[in-house]
């Protein structure tokens, strides 16, 4: 820009054009391109670019290409092989380097456009994302739930072991929550746990679970089509804020509770932020928001999957490819199953017998040794190989009490001991641990002191053993009635009192 410059100020001071281009060391038609702009003009291509070599074999590419339309991304043409056919089945001469570029134009040619949408107040967008996390020391998959409100770009964020469902309707439930409103309308993509099927017309056949949760709700559902996801281009944007803004470098939390704690703190600083050509903050503009949105209902949703099952010979029920213990008293009976994120909840009629917390694993078995007691009492021989007892880190006070029980009882002291491990059907392991101390400090080894120690804990009232009898019941203090007390009943005061 400098030359051009003095070249213009030169020919403007009566400098011809030769003695420019010779003063300058430019060519002639340098020096007239400077004087006809002022500012240098650019390259101009005054044709377009012919390829000889080509021409003839475009038709073939492009229908190479129109056919990939069909298949997965990873199995279509790359210009390498588009060149590599181009000259094994069509006597292509020509070089790499123009198909490369012909490709390169011709996509940029077929680049889908957007209209920039206005999002009103009280709607929403809600969609999942992956990104690696480490809770309590292992590093695994999080899949977390984003609710977006577009026009407030405010955001909420929650994180569970799997896509599931059950998270999607916990992932709204703690949403709204944490908004304190409802949004009139979702945008969602086409998740299976939603939409069970699109039907020809274009209408989404609705999962049962979430079905429930728009009627409790009052919910508008919206879809994208199908592999489009700049349709709800506001929530996929913010799932990937939150991965590089929440979740780098990888967060370390000792438990999933505690993460999604600060995913939520996260989520209210971000309200301070002004974003991009906007004027008021994230927060301000989320009062419109919440202005239009509707008002919580009286309870929330109560995000389960519910299902039934029957009991297996092993006290097992299976829910999604999981077998969980019920106690053995419930066997072959059929009970109903409630499903949370974390919890696996069954019952049999109106009563809950059993709680476990819930595995994503596959093929799990997931056993409460405590369902299994009653029955291996009665087959006591069955104690040692027992599985729903492999594992069971009991405090070491049980194995003494036990090695002590079988040395002075024998094959009876086994099933005293399991007696002894019954207590948990009614007391707490906390309680249970405390008696079972106490006994081996006093030397009361069985199972009826145990219980009498166990039930002085809980009342808080100080035990009474006979230490010098077996089986170490409570020590009955039995008094002498003396005749004075009978004659206290012809007392003239007792007369009056009757």
């Amino acid at each position: 820009m400098e030359l051009y410059l003095r070249v213009r100020l030169a020919c403007s001071e009566g400098m011809s054009q030769r003695e420019a281009a010779k003063h300058f060391n430019i060519s002639r038609d340098t020096v007239r391109k400077m004087l006809s702009y002022s500012v240098p003009p650019g390259y101009r291509r005054s044709a377009p670019v012919r390829r000889p070599k080509l021409e003839a074999f475009i038709p073939i590419i492009d229908g190479w290409l129109e056919g990939d339309r069909s298949v997965p991304r990873k199995q279509r043409h790359t210009a390498k092989r588009v060149f590599d056919r181009l000259r094994e089945e069509h006597g292509f001469t020509g070089g790499y380097t123009i198909i490369k570029d012909y490709i390169r134009e011709r996509d940029q040619r077929g680049r889908e456009m957007f209209v920039p949408l206005a999002h009103a107040p009280g709607h929403a967008q809600a969609d999942f994302g992956e990104a690696l996390v480490e809770i309590g020391g292992v590093e695994q998959k999080a899949h977390f739930f984003v609710l977006d409100l577009p026009h407030s770009d405010a955001c909420y964020v929650r994180a569970y072991p799997a896509a599931v469902a059950e998270a999607w309707m916990d992932g709204h439930v703690h949403a709204f929550a944490f908004f304190g409103a409802v949004p009139l309308s979702i945008v969602y993509d086409n998740d299976r746990c939603l939409v069970s099927k699109i039907l020809p017309d274009g209408t989404r056949l609705r999962a049962r679970l979430f079905s429930a949760f728009l009627s409790h709700y009052l919910i508008r559902d919206r879809y994208g089509r199908p592999g489009k996801g700049n349709d709800k281009g506001s929530v996929e944007g913010l799932v990937g804020y939150a991965r590089r803004n929440f979740m780098v470098p990888i967060p370390r939390f000792a438990t999933l509770d505690a993460f999604n704690l600060w995913l939520e703190e996260q989520c209210r600083k971000r309200q301070n932020d002004r974003l991009r050509g906007e004027s008021e903050t994230i927060g301000e503009r989320l009062q419109r928001d919440l202005a239009a949105m509707q008002e919580l209902p009286a309870s929330p949703f109560e995000a389960c999957d519910q299902t039934s099952g029957q009991v297996s010979s092993q006290a097992l029920v299976r829910y999604r490819i999981n077998d969980y213990s019920v106690p053995v008293r419930f066997g072959h009976q059929e009970v109903w199953i409630r499903g949370y994120v974390g919890e696996v909840v069954i019952g049999c009629r109106g009563e809950v017998i059993a709680r476990h917390s819930r595995s994503y694993e596959r093929e799990d078995v997931i056993f409460d040794p405590v369902h299994y007691l009653s029955l291996i009492e009665q087959k006591i021989n069955a104690l040692d190989q027992a599985a729903p007892l492999q594992g069971w880190n009991l405090p070491e006070v049980f194995v003494t009490l036990r090695r002590l029980m079988e040395a002075r009882m024998g094959k009876h002291g086994r099933r005293e001991y399991v007696q002894v491990l019954r207590l948990l059907e009614s007391f707490t392991l906390a309680d249970l641990h405390g008696a079972v101390k106490q006994a081996l400090d006093m030397g009361a080894i069985g199972f009826d002191a145990v219980k009498h120690l166990v039930l002085c804990r809980v009342e808080r009232r100080p035990p009474r053993l006979d230490m010098a009898i077996y089986p170490y019941l409570p020590r009955a203090r039995v008094e002498t009635t003396s005749a004075r007390s009978y004659m206290r009943l012809l007392s003239s005061d007792a007369k009056d009192a009757a």
